[in-house]
């Protein structure tokens, strides 16, 4: 087999050279695409009962990456938005390889031609002030365990983190005790290398403090109960295993992307614009962070109907009243 045709050598430049060094990709994303092909390989060896090592370029045709997008959504229960992200890894391995070899621009011309689903966006989570300060009150800080636990809450809380974000956060990364009159901040490193800044509050800096008291630059701020540092896999756990503690969180998926999005409502509410709000949490578009100003739309219109004239509406005490207006004042 010509090397040109085989796909085992096209696939190691891609993953390996094109994604790293030409695209200099961010490191989730080239996790992603490789993850996207340890699927897709054996999914096309079996149906073609040809060892991988021995697969072609061809044999990646347009109909078996449709069968696979199938099989992504009805044996393993993936979502479409993850049919949509596998398909862009099989695109651009499809344009990596037409834009070299003129042989293959016509293979490359039908995967591309493959079109993304369309997917609804999901609804956006979030807790209530109440809920939150139940899942702060969670954790134990009469133990040292609980204390970490607490810390690593009200820093997703304070900072609107992503969970990567907060497990690869290291000491040097935090300025606090700041004797100048500057506010304490930490910086996140986030996805596609950027970096930004989020103040932390005074509760926030003193139980950071309480962490990272002897601990080395290097030194990751949050660890686990055995001394790791945390993963996110185990923030994950830790979150579900503090919102099935509150009873009115029964029943609901709470993830530390819902805590992300908590900070995020919360700033609106305050009435912090939008723009800020887009770079307390690392967007690089502002129609990523419009998503939040619609909930803000939402309770005015909610607020306004219930004094829309002619609707008829239940007896109200004056004090229900008298925090409407107040309510309505502050908008």
């Amino acid at each position: 087999m010509p090397d040109l045709a085989a796909l085992g050598p096209w696939l190691r430049r891609f993953l390996t050279e094109h994604i790293v060094t030409e695209r200099n990709l961010a490191r989730n994303t080239r996790t992603s695409y490789r993850d996207t092909f340890s699927l897709l390989l054996p999914f096309v060896s079996r149906k073609l009962r040809k060892p991988v090592d021995r697969l072609a370029v061809s044999d990646l045709s347009s109909a078996y990456v449709l069968q696979f997008l199938a099989h992504l959504e009805t044996d393993r229960g993936c979502s479409a938005r993850t049919r949509n992200q596998r398909l862009a890894a099989i695109r651009a391995f499809a344009r990596f390889v037409g834009s070299r070899d003129p042989a293959h621009v016509e293979w490359c011309g039908h995967i591309r031609a493959i079109a993304s689903k369309r997917s609804m966006p999901l609804p956006v989570g979030w807790l209530t002030r109440a809920e939150m300060e139940a899942m702060l009150a969670v954790p134990d800080r009469r133990t040292r365990r609980g204390r970490s636990e607490y810390a690593l809450l009200l820093f997703l809380y304070n900072t609107g983190a992503r969970v990567s974000e907060a497990a690869a956060l290291r000491v040097r990364d935090l300025q606090i005790r700041s004797r100048n009159g500057r506010h304490d901040l930490a910086t996140l490193h986030g996805k596609g290398g950027r970096t930004r800044q989020c103040p932390l509050w005074p509760e926030t800096e003193r139980v950071l403090v309480d962490e990272i008291t002897g601990r080395a630059g290097e030194d990751a701020v949050f660890v686990s109960r055995l001394g790791t540092p945390f993963t996110r896999f185990g923030v994950y756990r830790l979150i579900e295993r503090c919102a099935a503690e509150v009873p009115e969180l029964a029943g609901r998926t709470i993830t530390p992307h819902v805590i992300r999005h908590t900070t995020a409502c919360h700033l609106v509410l305050a009435g912090v614009d939008i723009n800020t709000i887009r770079a307390w949490l690392g967007h690089v578009s502002i129609g990523t962070t419009n998503i939040y100003a619609e909930i803000d739309l939402t309770l005015k219109a909610n607020a306004v109907a219930l004094c829309e004239v002619g609707q008829p509406r239940p007896a109200r005490s004056w004090k229900e009243d008298k925090d409407l207006m107040a309510f309505l004042r502050a908008l």
